[in-house]
């Protein structure tokens, strides 16, 4: 997910893609603990979206 996505969403559909995305996330982590995943890249992409969602939120409670 894009910058650019995250900031069209409203805070409520941004706290309920981060609850998603860490859900996500960590499902994959522990898919990857268990067995190799076939792309591991995955779980970069994944972690930074879980950061871009969260700074968006905190960027916008602090206005």
């Amino acid at each position: 997910m894009k910058q650019s996505e995250i900031k069209e969403l409203s805070t409520a559909e941004l706290q309920e893609k981060l609850g998603e995305t860490k859900k996500s996330y960590s499902d994959l982590k522990m898919a990857h603990a268990i067995s190799p995943l076939e792309n591991p890249i995955q779980l970069r992409s994944i972690r930074r979206t879980v950061a871009r969602i969260a700074t968006e939120l905190t960027k916008r409670e602090l206005q």
